[in-house]
């Protein structure tokens, strides 16, 4: 279930979200029951998400609710699906205007960061919905799955380019690298949500340029003066 517009060499995903949509009335509400059910999921994770809860938010009737997404199922990956295109247009979009190679990846990490610590309070579907469904099998799983390995796919793609450029070592292990600075992400949305620890962030990018330079070439560009 790859999605295209999370590619590097793809231009067109700049403007997949910004095109105008000329909505109805009805896909007007379905994007208001939506921007609930995602408040909602930051709140009390996808597991806790229901239509009757989305009805009382909303303050329409689980019939209406239930109208415009069928099951709680339909619902879950609606929500999962519109939590990646954010995901996506935050961070992913503008990185794309960085140039190729070791840039372009220290802006997905830089922005990846910034949106974790954002999250603080609210949470992130993506880290608290691999808890919640790690070990259950089905259509919500399968959807979170496909929407994390697209972006994974993506950073993967940022790093080879970043190879290419002369940037990282042709020895470089794209996977190991990912898988390192995913963990990263997770030792950071650890500390700064659960244990509340102040300079998480600052600890996340230091870790980051440590990781970097055991891969880093004598042409690669240093990291920009802050």
């Amino acid at each position: 279930m790859a999605d295209p517009t999370l590619d590097p060499d793809t231009p067109s995903s700049r403007t997949v979200r910004a095109q105008p949509r000329g909505q109805h009335k009805g896909q007007q509400t379905r994007a208001t029951i939506l921007e609930a059910a995602l408040g909602l999921s930051s709140q009390i994770g996808l597991e806790g998400l229901s239509i009757g809860a989305l009805a009382e938010v909303t303050h329409m009737s689980k019939s209406g609710v239930f109208a415009h997404f069928g099951s709680r199922e339909e619902l879950q990956i609606s929500v999962i699906r519109e939590y990646h295109a954010r995901f996506e247009e935050e961070i992913f979009v503008p990185s794309m205007d960085e140039p190729r190679g070791l840039p372009r990846l220290r802006s997905l990490f830089q922005r990846w960061v910034k949106r974790v610590s954002v999250e603080v309070d609210s949470g992130c579907i993506y880290i608290s919905g691999a808890v919640e469904f790690d070990d259950r099998p089905g259509p919500v799983r399968d959807a979170l799955v496909a929407m994390v390995r697209t972006w994974h796919q993506a950073l993967q793609r940022a790093i080879r380019l970043a190879i290419d450029a002369g940037h990282l070592r042709p020895d470089t292990d794209p996977a190991q690298l990912l898988f390192e600075i995913h963990g990263l992400i997770l030792a950071l949305h650890h500390d700064a949500r659960f244990m509340r620890n102040p300079g998480a962030v600052e600890r996340a990018g230091r870790g980051f340029e440590r990781i970097l330079a055991d891969h880093l070439t004598a042409t690669a560009p240093a990291m920009p003066a802050r």
